[in-house]
């Protein structure tokens, strides 16, 4: 039962998460935003939605582990599992942002976080002031300094315009479904790791976090099926840093998160700052900004280790 309930709980975040989009672009293109702003702001946002209302909730239940652990899980996820199967099934050209822009914003944020949490063991609420304070400045500056031209394609999907009734319709939708789809993931892992002896912290670093990570997974997929370049590798460090900066300083200004379980210090979050430096050179070894298949292996390989250590 615990597990119709992960599964059941899934499957309405994404839902969830798919119809906020849709309700968000569809409101911001009837009110005339910049296709720019829309993709910075209002896109990043709904596509964390279910990250967020699950660490949120989590720490309010008092289960911080599952919040803490679901976003380093996610991030490791989005680069070794999401991105490794990708350059996998296709390779990817690495846009110069990467070096400049993306992979420091990244590495940052998750040093901030490391250091926020590494000395007492908790994230404070003044800290994820900080951490979402930086975010709002990262914005700020792609937006009026950067001001990259191109946008998640996804968007012009939604370029036609949605009416009044299946904005709010999708919004109401998309609202109700993240909060019972939480509801469901989080009573079926906690229930899961109860019934097979195990910390919530190792389902929340594995299933969920994998869980969450389905819809970049699928969107990837169906790119490079349709040779599209609709996820390069900047949308999924740009997930990564919402996740840390947005997720994470969001739930930590309602509640403070009090990690317990010290494996998510002691192993976890050396594994993702680990991954998140590795691609560094990847993009550049053997040649210069661009990520292959033999990249997508040590990736996938990577990932392996970190649930192996994650579960032994």
């Amino acid at each position: 039962m615990n597990l119709v309930f992960i599964l059941s709980g899934l499957a309405l975040l994404i839902l969830g998460g798919n119809w906020l989009l849709k309700s968000a672009v569809g409101l911001s293109l009837r009110l005339n935003i910049p296709k720019i702003v829309i993709g910075m702001t209002v896109v990043s946002f709904a596509t964390s939605a279910p990250e967020l209302i699950v660490s949120v909730k989590s720490a309010l239940d008092g289960f911080p582990d599952l919040a803490m652990g679901n976003v380093i899980g996610s991030n490791v996820a989005n680069i070794g599992l999401v991105l490794g199967i990708t350059i996998i099934l296709s390779k990817i050209e690495v846009e110069r942002s990467f070096y400049k822009t993306d992979w420091p914003i990244m590495m940052l944020a998750s040093l901030m976080l490391f250091g926020f949490v590494y000395s007492d063991h908790t994230l404070q609420r003044y800290e994820g002031v900080i951490l979402f304070s930086f975010l709002i400045v990262f914005l700020v500056y792609l937006l009026r300094v950067q001001k990259p031209a191109v946008v998640d394609e996804s968007l012009e999907e939604n370029q036609e315009q949605l009416s009044t009734f299946k904005i709010v319709l999708f919004l109401i939708l998309g609202g109700v479904s993240l909060w019972g789809g939480s509801e469901l993931l989080i009573k079926g892992a906690v229930g899961m790791a109860e019934h097979y002896g195990v910390s919530r912290r190792v389902i929340a670093v594995t299933v969920i976090s994998i869980g969450t990570s389905v819809p970049e997974l699928a969107a990837s997929i169906i790119a490079v099926m349709k040779k599209e370049k609709a996820i390069s590798l900047g949308n999924l460090i740009g997930s990564n840093v919402f996740n840390i900066l947005a997720v994470l300083g969001i739930t930590a200004m309602i509640k403070p998160i009090v990690i317990n379980d010290h494996g998510l210090l002691n192993n976890d979050i050396y594994w993702m700052l680990g991954i998140s430096f590795i691609i560094l050179p990847l993009v550049f070894i053997p040649r210069g900004l661009r990520l292959g298949w033999r990249d997508g292996i040590i990736l996938l390989g990577l990932y392996g280790g970190f649930v192996w250590t994650t579960l032994s």
